[in-house]
């Protein structure tokens, strides 16, 4: 967990490090988190975050539907912000915090015991 924060913490700031971090703890790993997303029907976006070349954007209203209402309430709430203003913010840092955590396109096997 200190390793993501630690690397997503100096592109994004803390709190949307720890909010990043979470949804990944949450699916098993980076690995998890992309095969979720994946599922949702980001396929080709998804892989371009985790490719070498340019990332391609995110809607906020994507990412909300990805993540689910329940969870994007949870975490807004935390942040003490509207689910609304929550997914935006995730829709221009997930694309590079994703980029980040897959150097040279190869996405980190997940952590024992996540």
């Amino acid at each position: 967990m200190g390793l993501f924060e630690g690397v997503l913490g100096g592109i994004m700031g803390a709190e949307m490090a720890t909010v990043v971090n979470g949804l990944i703890v949450k699916h098993g790993g980076v690995q998890g988190i992309i095969s979720h997303l994946q599922s949702q029907g980001l396929g080709p976006t998804v892989q371009s975050w985790v490719g070498t070349g340019p990332n391609q954007p995110i809607s906020p209203q994507q990412v909300h539907a990805a993540v689910g209402p329940d969870v994007m309430a949870q975490l807004a709430a935390k942040l003490g912000v509207t689910p609304d203003e929550l997914s935006s913010k995730l829709a221009q840092v997930l694309p590079g915090a994703l980029d980040t955590l897959t150097p040279g396109g190869r996405v980190p096997p997940s952590p024992a015991g996540s």
